[in-house]
């Protein structure tokens, strides 16, 4: 057990019960420990997600540390936050393995937690149980279309126990993810839906939007359809490609930030169809670059994509948004308010949708002023912050009343 290098320990939430947030706040005095446990070795969503409540995170009436495997890209940003960050060996990118529960028991036991919150590790709910003397804390940040096989008897009685037993209070990024939990048996009590939120995407100046275009090699007067996202084949890629090459030719550049398995595949695809009118600059630290060249955003992902940060990331930068009408999506652009929903997979869909944007600069701006205004009302770090401690004092009420 490797115990690194520690940080210090040092508002208004959505309205609703399980269909939103907006649990009764915690009166507990005592401040209470929480041990945030991610096992995935990369920064994905779950990872980003954690590093914007970190940046929100009440110091005063908690006490902060996080749980990642040994070698995590995610731990020097933690670390940065000032957040303790323990390494552990044996838990990486598994959500369940019977060795690393007895490695997760161990540090339960010597760290003393009030609660535990897991990010899809199994092992640890099942290890904090084992504990006895905590609450259990599971976010849920994806949603699956289910086979019909595991929503009935005997997968559904035997997902629902697990997801019942190792659960005190669960979080739903997305109502998505609330139904892929009901579907698979989980109490919907126990569940409370809670969109994920971000910081807001710092605005570029005049020069600085004109830098960056530059930089990434865009033409002048080019309206330009950025794409942040991991490269996986859920994302839809392809998706996008098939988008650009109708519009090939025109004044339509599409600008493809991040990095991934299919990155050089679909790099290669596009260069292979042609299409001059796609970059790739890979990943990209600072995505402020990559909002403020661009136009409007868009989201092609085809399943799974439950509470996208692009998107609440393109809201806050005042950009409207074409996103695939899937899962999270609908819910975040408040079914098409402050962006534009095409059936997924559909790239002649998409590319009708941006040549609207394009010819249409008022529409363009109306949605982009309706998706900042709906960002700054539900998705920012802050309220997101205070939704999940509301759920903090909700799990460790629960279990300190079990105990009396």
């Amino acid at each position: 057990m490797k115990h690194l290098r520690s940080g210090a320990a040092a508002t208004e939430p959505q309205s609703g019960s399980s269909g939103e947030a907006g649990l009764p706040a915690s009166r507990t005095l005592k401040m209470l420990n929480v041990l945030n446990v991610i096992t995935d070795t990369n920064i994905g969503g779950a990872g980003l997600v954690l590093v914007n409540y970190y940046r929100r995170a009440d110091r005063e009436r908690f006490a902060h540390a996080a749980v990642v495997p040994e070698g995590s890209r995610l731990a020097p940003r933690l670390r940065a936050l000032g957040i303790e960050t323990v390494e552990l060996p044996g838990i990486a990118d598994r959500s369940f393995d019977r060795g690393s529960i007895d490695i997760f028991l161990r540090l339960f036991r010597e760290r003393k937690p009030d609660i535990v919150h897991t990010h899809a590790s199994l092992s640890a709910r099942i290890a904090a149980r084992r504990y006895g003397k905590c609450g259990i804390v599971h976010t849920r940040h994806c949603a699956y279309t289910l086979p019909k096989r595991s929503k009935s008897f005997p997968l559904k009685q035997i997902s629902g126990f697990i997801n019942n037993r190792y659960s005190d209070a669960v979080i739903a990024v997305s109502p998505s993810a609330a139904k892929n939990l009901t579907d698979l048996g989980a109490d919907p009590r126990k569940i409370t839906v809670m969109m994920n939120g971000a910081e807001r995407v710092r605005s570029l100046t005049a020069e600085e939007r004109a830098a960056a275009r530059l930089r990434f090699g865009i033409g002048f007067g080019d309206f330009v359809c950025a794409m942040a996202a991991r490269f996986s084949p859920e994302k839809g890629h392809r998706v996008a490609l098939d988008a650009a090459e109708r519009l090939s030719g025109g004044t339509v550049t599409f600008l493809f930030a991040g990095d991934g398995a299919i990155f050089e595949e679909i790099k290669a695809e596009a260069a292979r169809r042609g299409l001059t009118n796609c970059l790739f600059p890979g990943f990209e630290e600072d995505v402020a670059e990559v909002y403020g060249a661009a136009d409007v955003v868009l989201n092609c992902s085809t399943d799974s994509e439950t509470s996208s940060l692009a998107i609440i990331e393109a809201m806050s930068a005042g950009l409207a948004v074409v996103a695939s009408d899937v899962c999270g999506n609908p819910v975040l652009l408040g079914g098409g308010e402050c962006g534009i929903l095409v059936p997924p997979g559909d790239g002649a869909a998409l590319a009708d949708a941006i040549t609207r944007l394009e010819g249409d600069r008022v529409l363009l701006a109306q949605l982009g002023g309706e998706a900042e205004r709906r960002y700054s009302a539900r998705y920012t770090a802050e309220i997101m912050a205070r939704n999940i401690e509301n759920v903090y004092g909700k799990a460790a009420g629960g279990r300190a009343a079990d105990r009396n």
